[in-house]
């Protein structure tokens, strides 16, 4: 699937972003917008070869401008995100496609309270796994390192001197890819993006098992 209208669309936008254009350019919108979900579709359709979901969402481009001190009207990207099934699949994908600026990103942006408090709980009682798993060099050759924010100090509870207290203080778990838009307009790249988001599922795998747990093994699930 060719973006090529989608990524000039944005440069465009980039530059006059104002309700009068977009009025005046909303037919160019309305092609971009079916180019980019037709590559979101694809991508979607490869992934479900090799994982369950529940939805894909296609991200409005209007923004909120009531809190925010950027008053532009439009985003100057298009994002979708993959859901998995929940609560038996764990994490998500992110697909984001912005000249420039396109990439990829995967894991857990903002886990709930208490889902937070079971992976640190995981991770101080064990983290040999874990560690195994981010650091091996198949997955390391796609995504790189584990990203995210972080304490500056150890949370509530937890002793700051613990070995895994690098990944305790963690308040985020995620990975993140950049393309260029010369990628991002070859020929399979909505193969791409589902071949390097199945490059996550042994992280996905192992949060999802932590996740549906309690620190004995007890499935949390009800039947």
């Amino acid at each position: 699937m060719n973006i090529t209208v989608a990524l000039n669309f944005l440069k465009k936008l980039e530059k006059n972003n104002n309700r009068e254009w977009f009025a005046d350019n909303k037919p160019e919108y309305e092609k971009a917008l079916k180019e980019v979900k037709g590559l979101y579709n694809e991508v979607y359709s490869g992934m479900q070869v090799h994982d369950e979901f529940e939805k894909m969402k296609v991200f409005r481009i209007y923004r909120d401008v009531r809190f925010s001190k950027n008053k532009q009207p439009y985003k100057t990207n298009f994002g979708a995100a993959f859901h998995r099934v929940k609560p038996r699949l764990r994490g998500g994908y992110y697909l984001q496609i912005q000249p420039g600026n396109s990439f990829i990103a995967t894991g857990f942006w903002s886990p709930e309270k208490e889902d937070l408090l079971r992976i640190r709980k995981e991770f101080e009682m064990d983290d040999q796994e874990v560690r195994d798993i981010i650091s091996n060099p198949k997955l390391q050759s796609v995504w790189g390192e584990l990203q995210g924010e972080e304490l500056k100090t150890a949370p509530r509870d937890f002793d700051k001197t613990h070995p895994a207290i690098d990944l305790i203080k963690k308040k985020q778990f995620i990975f993140s890819k950049q393309f260029t838009d010369a990628e991002v307009i070859a020929e399979g790249f909505a193969q791409k993006v589902s071949d390097d988001f199945k490059a996550i599922r042994p992280f996905f795998d192992y949060m999802s098992d932590v996740l549906t747990t309690d620190l004995n093994g007890v499935s949390l699930i009800k039947d």
